[in-house]
């Protein structure tokens, strides 16, 4: 009981704090996003891939409805905005000038590696390094340097800007799972190729950029999700050795962090760890306020394992779920995970963003 009233009354502070800050100056001057699909606002509509949710019932509770985002309303990343006074980063590819509030750079079913992309769905989008190496830079170099008049300026407005990110199921769910596709699970160990993501990530370059505050999401238990559960025919319980392989990858990813800010000047790096929260809620549903953490909300292609089903009417009561389709989670799931970030004491380490936008 002491756990759930701490879970409504972080979500009804971080409501009110929304609310209250649209007459108010925003905690942040600007929100960056980068990521996969947990993130994608609406860059996939208009890249070459299959990978897309610009049909209901994706953004059904949505405000502006069908919007490209892969769950029936708001992203983690979205409420960060709400919580720091800023619009939703809009999806980068469809800007054309210049926006000063941020930007979404997340695409759907990319990965850390170049090489992980969904190969059934015939997609092949951006790589991380793309991400960091030319679309950021790009923004830097067309956009933000003609906007402020001096180097010492536009370092001011990044340093106090928010960068979040959260990347690498794909290169697991699309790669190193996919044996018959992809020989990395027959090249590394679990430990080698964990450490190969880690390797890869790129942090430091966009630090160099300008990037002083960064929110690193690490992997949720990919081992509950539906997609999972059902293919590895597990009776309904989660693949716990596929939890085990992400484990690697969350403690490389925690010791990296901890390296970086000691060796970067000015740096802050968070580290949100949602692995336990997610697992917690999935065996606890009712601590949390669900009631169902192992279904999707809505019904998907191949009995659960994949994408929704265009237009078919979801389940009525999609606060109790924790899963929107076979791979994402409900806006509620979504709520969840950011309250406990944003205003939490553990989640986030070694400080909330609350904490992180007064520094």
């Amino acid at each position: 009981m002491d756990l759930l009233l701490s879970l409504f009354c972080s979500i009804i502070f971080l409501h009110f704090l929304s609310v209250n800050s649209r007459d108010s100056p925003p905690l942040a001057p600007a929100l960056y996003v980068f990521g996969d699909s947990l993130f994608d606002s609406g860059n996939n509509n208009l890249l070459p891939t299959l990978t897309r949710a610009n049909y209901l019932p994706y953004g059904v509770n949505f405000p502006g409805g069908v919007t490209g985002r892969f769950t029936n309303g708001r992203t983690v990343a979205d409420f960060i905005a709400e919580y720091l006074g800023l619009p939703y980063p809009p999806p980068s590819i469809s800007i054309h000038g210049t926006v000063l509030t941020g930007l979404n750079y997340a695409s759907g079913s990319c990965g850390i590696l170049p090489e992980t992309r969904n190969k059934l769905i015939g997609t092949s989008v951006r790589n991380m390094q793309f991400h960091f190496h030319w679309l950021f830079k790009m923004t830097l170099k067309q956009n933000l340097e003609k906007e402020y008049g001096s180097k010492k300026e536009l370092s001011a407005y990044l340093s106090r800007s928010i960068f979040v990110f959260s990347i690498g199921n794909n290169d697991y769910l699309n790669n190193y799972l996919q044996p018959h596709q992809y020989n990395s699970s027959h090249r590394y160990t679990p430990q080698q190729f964990a450490q190969l993501l880690v390797d890869s990530q790129g942090l430091k370059s966009l630090y160099n950029l300008g990037a002083w505050k960064l929110v690193v999401f690490e992997l949720g238990p990919l081992g509950c999700l539906p997609s999972t559960i059902r293919k590895s025919r597990s009776g309904g319980k989660c693949a716990e050795e596929t939890n085990a392989l992400i484990s690697y990858f969350n403690n490389g990813v925690g010791a990296m962090l901890k390296n970086l800010t000691s060796t970067l000047s000015g740096s802050t790096f968070i580290f949100s760890q949602v692995n336990w929260l997610a697992y917690d809620a999935m065996v606890n549903p009712s601590e949390y306020g669900l009631k169902d953490t192992r279904n999707p909300c809505c019904t998907t292609w191949l009995n659960g394992t994949l994408s929704s089903i265009p237009f078919l009417e979801p389940y009525p009561n999609r606060s109790e779920y924790f899963f929107w389709d076979a791979f994402h989670i409900t806006e509620a799931a979504c709520s969840l995970i950011a309250a406990r970030c944003i205003t939490g004491s553990s989640a986030c380490v070694p400080m909330n963003i609350k904490a992180l936008v007064q520094i």
